[in-house]
Parts: C-alpha cells; sequence; structure tokens
C-alpha cells in the first residue's frame, strides 16, 4: 500500500514538473534571448557559408551577365548563348554526361551488391571490406601513380593483354580512356559507398524480415518489396554523393593526362580550368551557373523519386 502511495506522488510530482516547465512565450523576454543565444551557435556557420558559397554564387551570376569584369557591360543571355555554341564546352558536356551515366549507377549498383555480400556471412569478410576501404587511405597522387604503371603503354595491363594475342592499347590516348577512368572512379568511391549501404541494412527491422520469411518470400521478393523501400533514403544519398564526386574526376583525368587530355576525357572541369587560365570569367560563370542549373535539376528529380518510394515507409 504505501509503494503504490510513493508511485502516486512520484507520478503526481512528475506531472507538476512536466507543467511547470513550459516554453517561453513568442514575445517574452525569455524568447529573445534563447533565438539571441542560438543565433550566436549558428553565426560561424552561417558566415562561413556566405563567405565561401552564398556571395561567391553571387559574384558569378554578376559577372556572367558582363561583357568582362572590366568594362563591366551589361550583355545579358549573350555569355550563354557563347558558351552553349562553343565546340569546347559541349564536347566537356557531352564527356561529362557520358561518364557520370555510366560511373553513378554502377557505383550504386555494385556498392549495393557488395554490401549485401558482406551482410553475410561469408568467409575472409574483414579482408575483403579492408580491400575495398583502403583507396579511401590513399594520396590521390599515389592512386594516380598505380595507375600510370597499370596502364602505361608499356605498362603491366598491356603486358598481360597481349599474352592472349590482343593488340598493345594506348589506354590514355585512346577511345578506351574513359573505361580507365570509370574503373578508377568505382575503386575509389565503392568502399564509402559500401559502408552507407551496409549501415543502412543493418537498420531495417528484423522482425518485417522475419515476418517476410514466415510469409514464404523469395529472397528477391524480400530484397525488391521490403529491403529497397527502407534503403531509397541511403539510395538517394549515395546516388547524389557519386554524381558529385563524378563531377570532380577532373583532379585524376588532370593528373593522369594535364590540360588538354585525349578528347574523350576533356571533361567539364576543364574547360572550365581552361577559361580560368585564361583570365575569361564571363565564359567561366556563364557555364558554372548552366552546369548548376543541371545539377539542381537532376537531384530535384531524384529527391522525387525517393519521395515515391520512400513515403510509405516514413508513414
Amino acid at each position: 500500500m504505501d509503494k503504490k502511495v510513493k508511485l502516486s506522488k512520484a507520478n503526481t510530482n512528475s506531472e507538476e514538473t512536466v507543467k511547470k516547465v513550459k516554453p517561453p512565450k513568442r514575445n517574452s523576454k525569455r524568447f529573445r534571448k534563447l533565438k539571441f543565444k542560438s543565433g550566436l551557435f549558428i553565426a560561424p556557420s552561417f558566415l562561413g557559408v556566405m563567405t565561401f558559397f552564398l556571395i561567391p554564387f553571387c559574384v558569378i551570376i554578376y559577372y556572367s551577365v558582363l561583357d568582362n569584369p572590366i568594362s563591366a557591360n551589361y550583355v545579358g543571355f549573350e555569355n550563354f548563348k557563347n558558351v552553349a555554341k562553343n565546340e569546347a564546352f559541349m564536347t566537356a558536356v557531352k564527356n561529362t554526361a557520358t561518364f557520370s551515366a555510366i560511373a553513378v549507377p554502377l557505383a550504386v549498383v555494385l556498392s549495393l551488391i557488395l554490401a549485401m555480400v558482406l551482410d553475410l556471412n561469408i568467409p575472409f569478410r574483414s579482408q575483403f571490406r579492408t580491400f575495398f576501404l583502403s583507396p579511401m587511405m590513399v594520396p590521390v597522387a599515389s592512386i594516380v601513380l598505380i595507375w600510370q604503371v597499370l596502364f602505361h603503354n608499356n605498362g603491366a595491363v598491356n603486358d598481360v593483354i597481349m599474352k592472349f594475342g590482343v593488340d598493345r592499347i594506348d589506354w590514355f590516348k585512346s577511345d578506351q580512356a574513359i573505361i580507365v577512368i570509370v574503373i578508377l572512379f568505382l575503386w575509389k568511391n565503392l568502399g564509402y559507398n559500401m559502408i552507407l549501404f551496409m549501415a543502412a541494412l543493418a537498420s531495417i527491422p528484423k522482425d518485417i524480415l522475419e515476418v517476410a520469411r514466415l510469409e514464404s518470400a523469395t529472397p528477391l521478393q524480400t530484397f525488391f518489396y521490403v529491403k529497397t523501400r527502407y534503403l531509397s533514403s541511403t539510395v538517394l544519398f549515395v546516388t547524389i554523393m557519386s554524381l558529385i564526386s563524378s563531377f570532380k574526376i577532373f583532379r585524376e583525368i588532370y593528373l593522369l593526362t594535364t590540360d588538354y587530355p585525349y578528347p574523350t576525357l576533356y571533361m567539364l572541369q576543364h574547360y572550365m580550368n581552361n577559361k580560368f587560365k585564361k583570365l575569361d570569367y564571363q565564359a567561366l560563370s556563364a557555364g558554372a551557373i548552366m552546369m548548376s542549373i543541371v545539377m539542381v535539376l537532376i537531384i530535384g528529380l531524384l529527391f522525387i523519386v525517393e519521395e515515391r518510394f520512400g513515403k510509405d515507409v516514413e508513414g
């Protein structure tokens, strides 16, 4: 009896404390004080984003509608028209789109398959995982050096294929150059994507998988009707990160082939970099804005698709 009285008193005391702790009114002095303190905490991040992202992007928009930064005469959309007609820009757009269309789906699908394989109790699981995570710890210059040794005209890959009667290929100066860069991109990014998918697979509720098993669902049915629903947000994130990484492949290509590579390796970043060296800021700015618009449209489309497939899971 005494225990019940003590529990009831404890419950009433907790209820009273909850009632006493009320959120401050919007017009009160306490609310303004909390708002000011919150603003101080977020101020450094806000100033950093303003300084290094928003303000430079506004400057790019300003330069894109001028004939040049010195005379600063307004020309409207003339720079955009000139860039769109530029043969080098169109080649860069075509090569970047081709590379992203090949590399990004492969990066998402292969990393998901690897994550599902490692989710099983297979032998040498830790060594297998280390093999795909090792490129994340290796500097870019070292990776490029490895690829030069492998795919040079007198490299190890040509030595192997010549034993099978295949002619020697100058990988970095042929139409097969895109294959080398795709392999490099996948080797660098599969490990990070694989870790994300492994974490997402581990977070799927076990009781739902057990229900699917009891309902005699096949592994493929479980994957497509259960797991993909819970993986939709991770697939979206991995796709966006892989897409951004595909646009930054210029670094590796530049170290392998310098400013003007073989035509199939000439990417948008090559165009931007060469325009920057020539101080052609108006063409550089117009091209950057066009690329940004395309990226926003693609990412927006990905969000719409993810919203459709992941809506029932969030519900």
